[in-house]
């Protein structure tokens, strides 16, 4: 027995190894709000970005610090205008039924991403292909849109000015291909489980509304076998500290967020899995400014704007690290100098000076109070920062304050309605690192303007920008456009955003980055 025992030991500790390494790796991550649709071309909030980027590859994918890198065009050159761009795409690039991924796919998702028949709230940021514009107005027709399929593994794109972040927008999902044969076949259908072919490291196997996505490899995807997750489940959390209960109790491998009121706890008990970041993005309130009280009544918002204490919300109602905003465009955009508020540097007394001065010549009083209604998607972050905004509008004011919170869904429809609003919580997070991602939000042409603002200088200025060549020109045109926004004030910027989340530190690969961008493909679990 003593000579067969520790034989049968080995025997038993070999069979565990080889069995636990061939156990599918599973990658579980809270992803927030419940995504809208898994439709490339429609999606807008950063749920579904999340899910899209690991089950679409765009020509221009990114690395784990976010720099970019080739993605389904192994290679690209500019032409001498700088205005033709012609892309060579991966012989081996396929979607995940196996079909060659081609140049006219990629037509085709550019195409219907500009044409209005789709409804893409984004499809302004396109602007720059040539003809786009014309398009998304209903002006052209799709196919006069400027992208061609040379061959099957040639594609080019034309634009109608030099445009220096054009790389940085092919990221975007708005710019995915698309699986011809699925769309014929299911039409709009075409995104949902066992309908969806992709072309990106995942492919979608199953979605429950209201609680998870789950994913597995893609076995086509030309660039498998460096893939070694084989699932990864997105989790729905609208409320954080459920997410915190399960992330501590294993059921998670990072969260979405971290809730405000857990961060000094976590700092102290968890410090190696919490991470702080600076992130690209502006949280904000914007005005709605198509109707009373806030049309043509600058004074009012630019009141109520002053009369925020970004500093308490920062440290004391946040806590986690945010900065408070005195300007649209957040710190480390590249190339961009910042235009910030005439108040910016001012002490709490002459804000509120000037706050209280405004809103009497606005026409408001004591006895008259401005009565406004502050609507936020459900999120305990976003209703302490709305109480306490509510509150010092209160105190230093006298407005009446009405809050409402609504599923996110639901919350998306009032905004662009625009037929009850008045105040409404946002967030913006740059699609790309170039402060246009920012500024062109704002164009009263754009599908996400759910202010209604409109200016025409500062839609010339933005477009100008857009398509100017000289670097030093475009600096000076997007800090005009951003000094005007802050004159008209159509938006309260609160403050810039920092990412914090927990990371379960049998996750390897993850690089936090300005952009929050995570592609599952480059994590292994340990």
């Amino acid at each position: 027995m003593k000579s067969i025992l520790p034989r049968l030991l080995a025997s038993v500790l070999v069979f565990c190894t080889l069995t636990a390494s061939a156990a599918p790796q599973i990658l579980r991550k809270g992803n927030g709000p419940e995504v809208e649709t898994l439709d490339p071309h429609k999606a807008e909030g950063v749920s579904a970005a999340n899910v899209l980027r690991d089950l679409y590859e765009g020509l221009i994918t990114e690395r784990p610090d976010a720099t970019l890198t080739a993605g389904a065009a192994e290679s690209w050159t500019l032409s001498d205008d700088r205005l033709t761009y012609t892309f060579t795409l991966r012989r081996d690039a396929k979607w995940s039924n196996g079909d060659p991924v081609t140049a006219e796919d990629f037509v085709a998702g550019l195409r219907r991403s500009a044409d209005p028949a789709t409804g893409s709230n984004y499809s302004q940021i396109l602007a720059p292909i040539a003809n786009a514009e014309a398009v998304i107005e209903g002006k052209l027709p799709p196919d006069q849109l400027a992208v061609t399929a040379v061959d099957p593994h040639t594609l080019t794109i034309r634009l109608k000015g030099p445009t220096a972040y054009f790389l940085g927008l092919l990221v975007h999902s708005s710019t995915y291909p698309i699986h011809r044969a699925s769309l014929a076949k299911f039409g709009t259908a075409f995104a949902q489980p066992g309908n969806l072919v992709t072309n990106g490291a995942y492919r979608l196997v199953q979605r429950v509304v209201q609680s998870h996505i789950l994913l597995e490899r893609n076995p086509y995807y030309w660039d498998n076998a460096h893939t070694s997750i084989d699932q990864v489940q997105y989790l729905n959390t609208e409320d954080l500290n459920s997410e915190f209960k399960r992330f501590r109790a294993g059921e998670l491998d990072w969260t979405y967020e971290v809730p405000a009121s857990q961060g000094a706890w976590i700092r102290a008990n968890l410090p190696e899995m919490y991470k702080v970041h600076t992130y690209l993005g502006v949280y904000y309130y914007g005005f709605n400014v198509t109707r009373p009280p806030f049309k043509d009544n600058p004074k009012l918002r630019r009141a109520l704007t002053l009369a925020i204490d970004r500093k308490i919300i920062c440290e004391k109602v946040q806590g986690l690290g945010e900065q408070p905003a005195d300007s649209w465009v957040p710190p480390g955009t590249i190339g961009h100098r910042t235009a910030k508020a005439q108040w910016s540097g001012w002490n709490r007394e002459q804000s509120l000076a000037e706050a209280r001065r405004l809103y009497k010549e606005a026409g408001y009083s004591e006895e008259n109070p401005a009565r406004v209604e502050i609507l936020y998607n459900t999120h305990e972050n976003h209703k302490k920062v709305a109480t306490a905004i509510a509150a010092m509008w209160k105190q230093w004011l006298g407005v009446d304050a009405v809050l409402v919170n609504e599923e996110w869904k639901v919350y998306l429809q009032t905004r662009r309605l625009k037929a009850r609003t008045e105040v409404f919580r946002a967030g913006w997070i740059g699609d790309y690192n170039d402060a246009n991602s920012f500024l062109e939000i704002l164009h009263s042409k754009h599908g996400l303007n759910d202010q209604g603002y409109s200016n025409p200088r500062y839609d010339e200025l933005i477009e100008k920008a857009a398509v100017e060549g000289d670097p030093a020109v475009r600096e000076q045109l997007q800090h005009d456009a951003e000094a005007l926004l802050m004159e008209d004030l159509p938006v309260i910027p609160i403050y810039f955003y920092v990412t914090k989340r927990l990371v379960s530190p049998r996750v390897t690969g993850w690089e936090g980055n300005i952009m929050d961008h995570h592609h599952t493909r480059y994590m292994r679990l340990q």
